[in-house]
C-alpha cells in the first residue's frame, strides 16, 4: 500500500509542482504583460507628447506667419493710405495749379480785351475827331467856296448894272444923235431902248462878263 500513496504523493507533488510553474508562467506573462502595457502607455504618452509638440509648434508657428502677414498687411495697408493720401495731395495740388493757371489766363486775356476796348475806344475817338476835322475842313471849304462865288456873283451883278447902264447911256446918246439927224423920233423913244438893243445887251453882257470872271477865278 506504499507504493500507491508514494505514487499519490509523487503525483500530487508532480501537481503541485505543475501548478507552481503555472502560476510562475502566469506571473511572468501577467508581469510581461503589464510591462507591455506601461510600455505601450509610455509609448502613447511620448507620441502624444510629441504630437502635442509639434502641434504646438504648428500653431506657434502659423500664428507667427499670422502676426507676420498682418504686420505685412497693415504696412501695405499703411502704405497704401500713405500713396492716396500722396496721390490725392498732388491731384489737389495739379488742381490749385490749374486754378491758378485758369486765373491768371482769365486776367490776361481780361486785361488784353480792356486794352483792346481801349485802344479801340482811343482810335474811335481819333476817327470821330477826324472825321469832325475833316467835315469842318469840307464845311469851311464849301463855305469859303460859297463866299467866293456869292462875291463873284456880286462882282458879276454890279459889272451887269455897270454895263447896262454904259450901254443904256450909249444908246440913248446914238438915239439922240439920230434925233438930232432926224427930228421925227420923240423923246419918249429916246428914253424907250428898242427890243434889238436889249436883245443886243443880253447877247453883249456874257461875253463881257468872261473877262471879269477869270480875273476873279484868277484871284
Amino acid at each position: 500500500m506504499s507504493e500507491p500513496l508514494e505514487q499519490v504523493a509523487a503525483a500530487a507533488a508532480d501537481h503541485v509542482a505543475q501548478q507552481h510553474q503555472a502560476l510562475q508562467v502566469l506571473t511572468l506573462a501577467q508581469r510581461t504583460a503589464e510591462e507591455h502595457v506601461a510600455s505601450a502607455r509610455r509609448e502613447v504618452e511620448r507620441i502624444r507628447a510629441e504630437a502635442q509638440a509639434s502641434a504646438d509648434q504648428i500653431i506657434r508657428e502659423a500664428q507667427a506667419n499670422a502676426q507676420g502677414l498682418q504686420q505685412e498687411a497693415e504696412k501695405a495697408l499703411s502704405a497704401a493710405h500713405a500713396s492716396a493720401a500722396q496721390i490725392a495731395r498732388e491731384a489737389q495740388a495739379r488742381s490749385d495749379k490749374a486754378h491758378r493757371e485758369a486765373e491768371t489766363i482769365l486776367a490776361e486775356a481780361r486785361a488784353k480785351a480792356d486794352d483792346m476796348a481801349k485802344h479801340a475806344q482811343v482810335s474811335a475817338e481819333e476817327l470821330r475827331h477826324q472825321a469832325e476835322q475833316k467835315y469842318e475842313d469840307v464845311v469851311g471849304s464849301l463855305a469859303t467856296r460859297r463866299e467866293a462865288l456869292q462875291r463873284q456873283i456880286e462882282a458879276l451883278e454890279s459889272f451887269d448894272r455897270e454895263y447896262r447902264t454904259r450901254l443904256t447911256s450909249f444908246m440913248q446918246n446914238q438915239l439922240r444923235a439920230l434925233w438930232v439927224d432926224e427930228p421925227k423920233v420923240s423923246a419918249e423913244a429916246i428914253e424907250a431902248p428898242e427890243p434889238k438893243a436889249e436883245a443886243a445887251d443880253t447877247e453883249l453882257a456874257p461875253a463881257s462878263a468872261v473877262p471879269s470872271q477869270r480875273a476873279s477865278n484868277a484871284a
